[in-house]
């Protein structure tokens, strides 16, 4: 078997919470993370931070990583200075010109330039359902910066949130999005539900406007929990009795049971059973007469004619025992089927 060659592959990003980038450095570049490298994307030219050392690394299949190209020198964090008043610059530029040519629910949210200053990406957000012309726009801003390729983009509510970061709907001083995480992931209103949150709009929405990040932190453990609880409305015998399910809680691996004439308790999972749609769990009915059974019609309008007064006597003992209606006989003589009663009347 061929040995395949190995590579030192480190992850780079590009902004303080940003995605992580896998680049291959060569041997005779010592890196740590923390350095400032120059890297080629598909955006140009870039200064990013080293976030990760993943080591030797075999090429997965086909593919390859691109390489570090150096270290950044003081020229380049220079240079970046420079870009970064550019940047300001054409964002105020870009926003009055959008004001200028009534491009309504359009906004321009920010500027980003290669490290060479050759490519130009616009940011910019639209609120507006149907779609918007930016061409006069972007004529408009090739005009203001000379010989460089300028690109615009429209990024989601999201991102135009993590980009201008703040205080958050839960009241933290910084956004999740723009404290740590690196990626959004897709939320649902059930994830909501599962969890047993409010559903009023206030409750489970962000500054973004979109559902909170934050409903898929606990969601996972929630739903496992809830796979091993009885659901509400079910029958459940306690130590102190049976009752039904009032409400489940995920987090202790509890119920709340609602017993009658005690009220309701709350219960460990373990200390209780499920009862299987009968009231009396401990009678198990056969489902199919065996071959020795007999079928016996009873007829309960003569019950009790012919017998004396210690048996009746025994017998509605038997009956407040057992709920006050006794027991019945196993099987009875089957009743003749619809199509009987159907050809009768024709």
């Amino acid at each position: 078997m061929e040995n395949k060659p190995l590579h030192n592959v480190v992850s780079v990003r590009f902004s303080k919470v940003g995605k992580l980038y896998h680049f291959e450095a060569d041997a005779d570049i010592n890196l740590i993370p923390g350095d400032q490298v120059v890297v080629e994307t598909a955006r140009g030219w870039q200064l990013g931070e080293v976030a990760q050392i993943i080591g030797d690394v075999s090429t997965p299949g086909e593919g390859s990583w691109k390489k570090i190209d150096r270290k950044a020198t003081e020229e380049d964090f220079q240079q970046r200075k420079t870009n970064e008043e550019k940047e300001a610059e054409l964002l105020e530029f870009s926003r009055k010109e959008i004001k200028a040519q009534n491009l309504d629910g359009v906004k321009a949210v920010s500027v980003e330039f290669s490290l060479d200053g050759s490519r130009i990406s616009v940011l910019y957000s639209y609120e507006g359902e149907n779609k918007v012309e930016l061409k006069n726009l972007k004529q408009e801003i090739n005009k203001f910066v000379h010989h460089s390729q300028v690109e615009l983009r429209q990024v989601g509510p999201r991102d135009v949130a993590k980009i201008f970061g703040g205080m958050g709907a839960c009241g933290l001083p910084t956004r999740c999005c723009s404290k740590f995480l690196t990626d959004f992931s897709s939320i649902s209103i059930r994830m909501a539900k599962e969890q047993g949150i409010s559903l009023t709009p206030t409750e489970i929405t962000g500054m973004c406007g979109r559902l909170r990040c934050c409903l898929i932190y606990e969601y996972e453990m929630y739903a496992e929990n809830r796979k091993q609880l009885p659901k509400r409305n079910k029958r459940v015998l306690t130590p102190v009795g049976e009752g039904k399910v009032f409400d489940v809680l995920p987090l202790k691996m509890a119920v709340i049971v609602d017993i009658p004439e005690i009220g309701r308790k709350e219960f460990f999972n373990s200390d209780i059973q499920l009862v299987d749609g009968s009231s009396y769990p401990q009678i198990q009915p056969k489902i199919r007469p065996e071959e020795n059974d007999v079928v016996i019609e009873v007829d309960e309008s003569n019950e009790g004619e012919n017998e004396p007064e210690s048996g009746i006597k025994e017998r509605n003992q038997g009956k407040n025992q057992q709920g006050g209606k006794g027991r019945r006989p196993r099987w009875r003589k089957r009743r003749p089927s619809n199509q009987n009663k159907s050809n009768d009347r024709k």
